[in-house]
């Protein structure tokens, strides 16, 4: 292994002396979360305090859901929580960052490849054209039925509202350009894989590389290629070839030795320096709600507050859809009586009570007119017949309104007969 040895020393003297020399052209880079966890992002896999051990205590099916595009498609309320957030103008560049632009600034960098969906990368002023972001990033957004693009502008407004975005042409939820559970990777992260292999030097940065494809592009250097992993852990083959370097700690400790090593400190000084007035993201600072965001101090403040902001949105949610139970219940307990009155009805017992009132309400008309001192008159028979073809309306038994009707027919012509002569009377 020794004739393909390329370091003198595998630390940050050696690395240094590399990255001057005229063997190292092509830096290629691999950023995860650890790189902008200084920036006050916080990461989502650590085990006690990433946003996904965070989300786990939450009423969803699995804490990853907040980015399952099926889980989107029905319930998009948690991630535009967790959005406003995370979406970009409310951080600043991290000095690694800006040590990604001073590579291009020498005209060292090849490609940086990116997990990160914060942006930072383009708001350190890294070439766009050098960042591939493989998880795709909040720069951009579409319909996530007509992939029509939306407004970048009417998508902040949204967000920053906590309001869920909906397409104007056909209505689809709007989702940012971010790569969900269920989704493909981009086109660019696909065509730019093989740029790996160009590389002269690897610098991986803040990632557990156990997120693939991405964690397997540091496999695909050459075995003469120096490999640098700076992290708080070693992680994967790092440090296993010849000529790989292991630096542990911060990212931007290491990056300021390294600078420091190189002459370049007063570079970076200038361009992190720089990214604290940059227009676009002063700007979104003085936008800044003064919400629970503006209070995080803390990586891990800022993880409780996006935990506590979409546990609060799915309580909400939970105790609508308790509402909407109970209003269901109340109309079903009501059908529900509306349907025994109409079975009690049609039982029996009541058929059977509806064929002996019409004999009733017969000889009750009876023993009136055999007891009146004065016979009855011709027009008091009519509101008895006009009562008689109300009730011939209405839907009693057919057997009985037979025989009811046919009885009060015979009793109206016995009164008529009597009153005739009594009326012919002087």
């Amino acid at each position: 292994m020794s004739q393909i040895k390329v370091l003198k020393s595998r630390d940050i003297p050696g690395l240094a002396e590399y990255i001057a020399s005229d063997k190292c052209k092509n830096i290629v880079l691999m950023l995860g979360a650890g790189v902008s966890t200084s920036a006050g992002i916080p990461d989502f896999r650590s085990p006690d305090t990433g946003l996904y051990a965070n989300l786990a205590r939450l009423r969803l099916p699995y804490p990853e859901a907040v980015f399952d595009i099926r889980f989107f498609r029905n319930n998009p309320e948690p991630f535009y929580t967790l959005a406003q957030e995370l979406y970009p103008g409310r951080f600043r560049p991290t000095i690694a960052h800006s040590f990604v632009r001073l590579l291009a600034a020498h005209s060292l960098l090849h490609t940086c490849f990116t997990q990160n969906i914060d942006t930072l990368e383009t708001i350190a002023g890294v070439p766009a054209d050098k960042v591939i972001e493989a998880h795709g990033s909040f720069a951009s957004q579409r319909c996530i039925d007509c992939h029509r693009p939306y407004d970048d502008d009417k998508m902040k407004v949204k967000i920053l509202a906590m309001e869920t975005p909906k397409c104007e042409t056909c209505g689809g939820l709007v989702k940012p350009d971010i790569v969900f559970f269920g989704e493909d990777l981009p086109d660019e992260f696909i065509k730019a894989i093989p740029n790996v292999a160009k590389a002269d030097l690897l610098i991986i940065m803040g990632t557990s590389l156990t997120v693939h494809p991405f964690a397997g592009l540091a496999e695909r250097t050459g075995l003469k290629c120096p490999r640098v992993l700076i992290n708080l852990e070693v992680v994967g083959s790092i440090g296993r070839r010849p000529n790989d370097i292991v630096l542990l700690g911060k990212c931007d400790d290491a990056v300021e030795k390294l600078c420091k090593e190189l002459g370049w400190e007063e570079e970076l000084n200038a361009l992190w320096a720089k990214t604290a007035m940059e227009p676009a993201w002063k700007d979104a600072q003085e936008a800044e709600d003064e919400g629970a965001a503006k209070e995080a101090a803390t990586t891990d403040d800022l993880v409780r507050v996006i935990t506590d902001a979409i546990g609060r949105k799915l309580k909400l949610d939970e105790a609508a859809e308790s509402k909407e139970s109970a209003a269901d219940e109340e109309e079903t307990v009501a059908l529900n009586e509306e349907t025994n009155a109409v079975k009690a009805e049609e039982s029996p017992a009541f058929k059977a009570a509806s064929k002996e009132e019409p004999t009733a309400t017969k000889e009750e008309e009876s023993t009136a007119a055999h007891s009146s001192s004065s016979p009855p008159r011709k027009e008091n028979a009519a509101p008895n017949e006009e009562t008689d073809a109300v009730k011939a309306e209405e839907p009693p038994a057919a057997p009985a309104f037979r025989a009811a009707s046919k009885a009060e027919s015979t009793a109206s012509k016995e009164e008529e007969s009597t009153a005739a002569p009594s009326a012919a009377s002087p």
